[in-house]
């Protein structure tokens, strides 16, 4: 989907299609009577590429925004929309203390658990929950470690935390660890740990690609310092054997001191270790207590102004990519909050999920209600007949009241346009996306959800997108196979992808835009009925070989009957789907449940 170059005519990528179609007289609607928006001229919108749905540092992955950011800049997508999930940004639920009772405990009704592994050349090496000794500010048990190492190189003995749902994953802008230990035996040849592994980076100065982390080490070190080794940042800390020390970690500052190049903010804790190793015949003896996780800086909104704060930070490096901040909704069935402005949801109780219709419709509302688009995130559910159940479900509900759902999203694309089209011929409206859904930042292509969303926008702006998205006038791709543009005219009437056309005419007049289709591709044109028919799809299929779509436009007259509607999908020389537009539809009158007005398309 490339942008139209700065500077000149909007919408020059299609100049010199052939065979312009002129009006066909239809009645005008009257906008003193109806209120419906004007959809903008054609000319006055450019083809912007987004990525919108993608998790960086503040979500439960090991991506960092940074990395997201390169592989927008490595694809030429002009917008990414942030959705980091809510209760993750908001660090609602999650761990505040380890209280070294067993390899398992709770909090609440939230269980932290810890694995032991072992590794390199290890003598007797052994972790026991032990009653005594214990950190004289935290009763109950503490963890003995205790491992010989036997050669020369390190052998290790470790215990990884895990909480559930990963109720610790979150970006570490404003979090510092506290943990007590005991050193029993520490020297040049054994050593306490405590790792932090933290988030995947783009390959940045002398330093490859990869995800990060910090250690700190005690091993009888008489002063703090620090030092970093390629992407393992090393910071040693004095604690004499023999008592108690309390350990302040300030994750941001030693970040920033080691690698001074990165927005420190930009990382996840994605795992937390604790570890004794050994070499040359030493034994390193510790024991640990009271771990406590000190965030400052999440209540109501404040979550978002850290995201916001690491978004500007990155928007210095990534001039050319817009960030817009958006949040997925997950503690109902997954929605994607799109807005000028967003808000924390109220939590309730613990960060678990109500996967009831009528939650997802309240919290459908409640974005709307702050001028927000809602999406409906990866609808598809398991099982037989999954898209048939989609589009009973979408039809039902009315796609819970979402302007968009995300039918380009994983493998099953076939079901999930299934269900796009039993939505269609039911006159149930909303904007079809493709997603990323991405938590990792190391690939966008090679990914199950690699879709790439296009709009034809007055601009990038947030507003200016919003109402692309709210019309429909948004296309997907899968950018292994295809990059180019989608577009649908009807009549004189440029630009009506996403729209609805309430007229009399017994016949209508298409322009299918279709811009740089594959090499033994096809453009092929789907339609049905519009009759309110009920759960099941009644398509009919028209196969266009690419060299017959000259300039990039196609003409095709249409009878839409007493209602129908027609959208175009393309498909790469293996057959797979790789691009697929929105609909247009061609009504006698509207629909009971009316036509939302930004779609109408006025006579």
């Amino acid at each position: 989907m490339p942008t139209a170059p700065r500077g000149l005519p909007r919408r020059s990528v299609l100049v010199g299609m052939a065979g312009a179609v002129g009006g066909l007289g239809l009645p005008i609607r009257d906008p003193a009577r109806d209120p419906a928006a004007t959809r903008p001229s054609a000319s006055a919108l450019d083809p912007i590429t987004m990525a919108m749905h993608l998790h960086g540092s503040f979500s439960e992955g090991a991506g960092s925004m940074e990395a997201h950011l390169s592989e927008a800049r490595r694809l030429g997508v002009d917008v990414l929309w942030w959705t980091d999930h809510d209760f993750r940004v908001a660090a609602h639920g999650y761990r505040k203390a380890v209280r070294f009772d067993g390899p398992e405990e709770y909090e609440g009704s939230l269980w932290w658990r810890w694995e032991e592994r072992r590794g390199g050349p290890l003598g007797p090496a052994k972790g026991t929950f032990v009653d005594d000794p214990h950190s004289p500010d935290e009763p109950g048990r503490a963890l003995r470690l205790s491992a010989k190492g036997t050669a020369e190189d390190w052998g290790e003995l470790t215990f990884l935390g895990s909480a559930w749902n990963r109720t610790y994953t979150t970006s570490v802008a404003d979090t510092s660890l506290e943990l007590d230990v005991l050193v029993e035996s520490v020297g040049t040849n054994a050593e306490f740990l405590t790792e932090l592994v933290l988030s995947h980076h783009p390959a940045a100065a002398d330093r490859p690609a990869g995800q990060y982390r910090l250690r700190y080490v005690l091993n009888g070190a008489a002063s703090r310092s620090r030092r970093a080794e390629g992407l393992l940042g090393v910071v040693e800390l004095p604690a004499p054997r023999g008592r108690w020390h309390r350990l302040t970690l300030p994750l941001v500052e030693d970040l920033r001191a080691l690698w001074p190049d990165m927005v420190a903010e930009d990382n996840a804790l994605t795992e937390v270790r604790l570890a004794v190793r050994a070499r040359r015949g030493a034994t390193a003896r510790a024991v640990a207590d009271r771990l406590r996780f000190r965030r400052g800086g999440r209540d109501g909104d404040g979550g978002l102004a850290l995201h916001r704060e690491t978004i500007r930070r990155l928007a210095e490096r990534f001039p050319d990519q817009r960030q817009c901040e958006s949040l997925e909704v997950s503690l109902v069935r997954h929605l994607n909050w799109f807005g000028e402005t967003v808000t924390m949801p109220d939590f309730d109780g613990p960060p678990v999920k109500d996967n009831s219709v009528a939650a997802a419709a309240e919290m459908v509302r409640l974005i709307h209600r702050n001028g927000g688009l809602a999406s409906y995130n990866h609808p598809l559910p398991g099982g037989a007949d999954a898209g048939g159940r989609l589009g009973r479900h979408l039809v039902e509900t009315r796609a819970l009241g979402c302007e968009i759902v995300e039918i380009g999203c994983g493998q099953n694309l076939g079901s999930l346009l299934q269900a796009f089209d039993i939505s269609a011929r039911n006159a149930v409206f909303f904007t079809a996306t493709g997603v990323t859904d991405d938590h990792s930042g190391l690939d966008w292509l090679r990914q199950d959800a690699n879709y790439l969303t296009g709009v034809w926008a007055r601009s990038a702006r947030i507003p200016d997108l919003l109402d692309a998205l709210r019309a429909g006038r948004a296309w997907f791709v899968d950018p292994l196979g295809w990059r180019g543009e989608l577009d649908l005219s009807v009549g004189d009437r440029e630009g009506a992808m996403g729209g609805v056309l309430v007229a009399s005419a017994r016949t209508q007049q298409v322009r299918i835009v279709a811009t740089d289709l594959p090499r033994d591709g096809v453009l092929e044109i789907v339609s049905g009925p519009v009759d309110l028919g009920g759960p099941s799809a009644a398509t009919e299929t028209r196969t266009v070989p690419a060299g017959k779509v000259r300039g990039g436009g196609y003409d095709l007259r249409v009878q839409p009957g007493a209602g129908r509607y027609l959208r175009v999908q393309v498909r790469d020389a293996s057959g797979e789907i790789v691009g697929v537009g929105n609909p247009v539809w061609l009504l006698r009158e509207e629909p009971p449940a009316g036509v939302p007005s930004e779609r109408l398309l006025l006579g």
